[in-house]
This record gives structure tokens, sequence and C-alpha cells, in this order.
């Protein structure tokens, strides 16, 4: 079974041991993936406590959609780009962040991100993991 964070590795031996503090993210990119994984499970205390600015409680109050799958784009030095499929209660959208990262203390920790205007395009795969293509699946919301 694939993780969270689309690698394929169990969760336990991949975003979860990172998650709990038995394994240092050793990039941006797998902290990254790790974050995408908290953030699917609604771990605030694990997302503030990875960023240089993020609060438990806005955290929190962004919390009404269902996260669907993780893409990475690309990665270089401290910087992730990556494309994060959800849900809200009408539709799927995009998430399409290239995100920086800084070393403190020896630990990765987010900092912040410029958003892209990106759209699901109608013949790719649907992010809700059915294997049609997205004009012929949830494209119809």
């Amino acid at each position: 079974m694939n993780c969270i964070c689309g690698l394929e590795k169990d969760y336990s031996e991949c975003c979860e041991i990172v998650i709990n503090g038995r394994k240092i993210a050793s990039s941006p990119e797998e902290l990254m993936r790790s974050r995408y994984s908290a953030f699917v499970k609604e771990n605030w205390e694990y997302i503030a406590k990875t960023s240089t600015s993020q609060t438990i409680e806005e955290l929190k109050n962004s919390v009404s959609i269902k996260w669907l799958k993780l893409d990475v784009i690309n990665t270089y030095d401290d910087i992730v780009e990556f494309k994060a499929y959800y849900k809200d209660t009408n539709n799927i959208h995009i998430l399409h962040e290239k995100s920086n990262f800084k070393k403190e203390n020896g630990l990765w920790k987010y900092v912040d991100g410029e958003l892209y205007n990106s759209q699901i395009q109608r013949n790719e795969s649907c992010p809700c993991g059915s294997g049609r293509k997205y004009k012929k699946c949830c494209s119809n919301l």
C-alpha cells in the first residue's frame, strides 16, 4: 500500500516516522511530503511545528476540504514545487505551489510558498483515484 504522500512505501515507514519524530526529515521534499500527510490527518501541531510562521489556530480554521492526491513536480535546493489535489463541498481543485524551506537548528522548516493558478486538465487522470479521465469522472460535479 502506498503512503498518503504518494510514495510506494507503507505510511508507517514513510511519513509517520517523520511526523512522530522517530526520524528527522532529511530534505525539503521529505518534510513537504510529511506535512501533506499531516494535513490529510489534520495533525495541526506537527504542521505548525514544522513551519516558521503557521499557527495551530490558523491551520484549524482552514478545515473543510478532503485531500485527494499529491504530485511532486520538481525539487531543487530548498524549494519544492508540488500539486496537491483536494475536494471541497462542490468541486475538485489544485493547490499548485512552489514552497520555500530553510534549515533551523538542523531541522527543515516550511517558510512560505508561491501559489500558481492551475486547473485540472480534462484529459488527465481524475485525482479521485477512479482511474478514469477527469472529463469522464469528477468534472461533472
